[in-house]
């Protein structure tokens, strides 16, 4: 049932995006810098895209910054999680290593005064 409402909404998503591609299909012009500081530095890089890539450029490229930035943001907790995770392989270890130890009989030294046989006499 969810994949066939996955595919609806890939289906909408799909029609919806061609749609704003056929109503922004005009030819407009995409500069590198404004032409005030063009006409100092003597570079005008221009050129003509369609207006719908611009639009999906912005979307793809505003999409790309913020995954971005959340990854970098949550480093901090990626790196907790795999410290404590170190931690808690090496304590599982420690606590296999112990009952390993812990199955075999204890030597109490005080049991073992009481449990001694007695000489008479």
């Amino acid at each position: 049932m969810l994949r066939y409402l996955r595919y609806l909404l890939l289906a909408v998503l799909t029609l919806f995006l061609l749609t704003v591609a056929l109503a922004n299909r005009a030819v407009v012009p995409v500069s590198f810098l404004p032409e005030d500081v063009a006409a100092l530095f003597g570079v005008s890089w221009s050129m003509q895209v369609p207006l719908f890539l611009v639009i999906f450029g912005g979307v793809v490229a505003g999409v790309v910054i913020g995954f971005t930035w959340e990854w970098l943001r949550e480093h901090k907790h990626r790196k907790t999680a795999s410290v404590r995770g170190r931690e808690l392989a090496r304590l599982e270890r420690e606590m296999a290593v112990m009952k390993d130890s812990s199955s075999l009989p204890q030597k109490d030294d005080v049991l073992a005064l009481i449990d001694r046989p007695r000489k008479a006499g």
